[in-house]
């Protein structure tokens, strides 16, 4: 593979986890909208939480570095939120504070969604009961 293929392929993987982090961050909120999009958050929010906190890996970060190497560039040592994230969104000593805020923006989605389907289901007894 050229040299600009695998440069693509590294740059894609690096737009794909920027995507990843939108949705982990703010896809919970795409469920109040769509509500199937709930398990399949519920199923990203859990492998990024396992990333974060277990040190699973991320094969995005893989595919990323494998691109760098290939391209003579260094590697992202520590993985995609240390190298892009980390000291440009936020300081570099805030790191387990917006660990804290992107987890109470998911819980708040997944509140948010709970008070939707409750309030859906109170009315749905509320009609059922008149008729």
């Amino acid at each position: 593979m050229n040299h600009f293929g695998v440069l693509l392929i590294g740059n894609t993987a690096m737009v794909a986890h920027y995507l990843f982090f939108a949705y982990v961050v703010f896809g919970g909120f795409a469920a109040l909208r769509w509500p199937r999009m709930f398990w399949p958050h519920l199923g990203v929010a859990a492998y990024a939480l396992g990333i974060v906190t277990i040190g699973w890996p991320c094969f995005l970060t893989d595919i990323e570095n494998w691109s760098r190497v290939a391209t003579g560039r260094e590697v992202m040592p520590h993985g995609f939120i240390d190298y892009h994230l980390t000291g440009v969104i936020y300081p570099e000593d805030q790191l387990m504070t917006s660990r804290f805020v992107i987890a109470g923006i998911v819980a708040l989605s997944y509140a948010a969604l709970a008070w939707k389907l409750y309030r859906a289901r109170a009315a749905q007894r509320k009609n059922t009961l008149s008729r």
